[in-house]
């Protein structure tokens, strides 16, 4: 484990007390796992973005125009 000094504002600090207590989770359980979500969330865009780099427009447009012009089906029409 690795202690961490962060500076934010009381007003924040306050909040995040308060849903910690609401949650009967400690701030610093809050604050990992909010930690990990915002990570994961930059991961998934930056995968995202690798793989959408080595996309190739083309290909894709051939595979649409092979696919059959059918109507959706029961449901699937949104």
């Amino acid at each position: 484990m690795s202690t961490l000094t962060i500076n934010i504002p009381d007003s924040l600090a306050g909040r995040l007390r308060q849903i910690a207590q609401d949650q009967g989770i400690t701030v610093d359980q809050l604050l990992s796992s909010a930690a990990a979500e915002k990570i994961s969330a930059i991961m998934t865009i930056e995968h995202l973005q690798k793989r959408g780099a080595r996309g190739d427009r083309a290909a894709y447009q051939r595979f649409l125009d092979s696919s059959p012009d059918v109507a959706p089906l029961p449901g699937d029409e949104l």
